[in-house]
This record gives structure tokens, sequence and C-alpha cells, in this order.
């Protein structure tokens, strides 16, 4: 017995709500202080703490954002926040 069309719609509309749903928790929120982990190593030559690089992948997509924020920028783009992210295996993005 073949579905009816309305029940196939059904399914293909609950899978594309379930795919959206999981989209939405992998988005990333950005916010700097998300960071905080990193600060030692960022303002000195501590060595990246494994926390510090966790928060550093998990915000990987908002650096772009921190790096135009002239506030944060010196953070972001410092020789010690290049050899965290190199520690880390987080490029640092051209933006």
């Amino acid at each position: 017995m073949k579905p009816s069309t309305s029940m196939e719609a059904y399914a293909i509309a609950i899978l594309v709500m379930m795919l959206a749903g999981s989209q939405a928790a992998m988005a990333v929120t950005c916010s700097v202080t998300e960071l905080s982990p990193c600060l030692p190593a960022f303002t000195s030559s501590a060595p990246p703490s494994s926390s510090c690089c966790a928060k550093l992948k998990q915000q990987s997509p908002c650096l772009c954002q921190y790096i135009k924020n002239p506030s944060l920028r010196g953070y972001i783009t410092s020789p010690n926040a290049k050899k965290v992210s190199s520690t880390c295996g987080v490029p640092i993005p051209k933006c």
C-alpha cells in the first residue's frame, strides 16, 4: 500500500523542521566574554589552557566580528593571540 501524498508531505515537513532545529542548536552566539579563558595567554606569554582552545574553536566564526571592532582588534591580532591561535589550531581569519 502506497502512503498518501499528504502523509509524504507531512514526513518531509517534520524532517525539514528537525534539520532546521539542529542547525539552530549548532549556531554560535558571538560573545567576546566567552574568550575570557584566553585572556592570560593573549596578554602574556602564558600558554593557552585547554578551555581557552575549546572556547577559541567555538568562537572562531565570530573572530572577524571581533577583529572589526576597534576595541577588540588589538587583542585578537596581537602576536600573543597569533601564538595562541596557532597552538590551538584556530587560524585568525583575514577579514
